[in-house]
């Protein structure tokens, strides 16, 4: 499967998981998990390549219990 098809299914699982998603020109600052008011979100830097953004994607899902409930 392609890296982004991969990206596409982990932003699917975040979404799932009630996780907001921000995809945003963050000009190679990185992206990953914020968190603010009751509500987690996933930045996801679109100035990083897929595979980048990818791996942030799938680290916070790694730290993240429920992620084990999906199926």
């Amino acid at each position: 499967m392609h890296t982004v098809e991969v990206l596409d299914e982990a932003l699917a699982a975040a979404r799932k998981l009630a996780y907001g998603v921000r995809q945003e020109w963050l000009d190679g600052a990185g992206g990953g998990l914020c968190e603010f008011g009751d509500r987690r979100w996933i930045f996801v830097d679109l100035s990083q390549t897929a595979a980048e953004q990818l791996e942030e994607v799938l680290a916070v899902l790694r730290r993240d219990a429920r992620t084990e409930s999906l199926s």
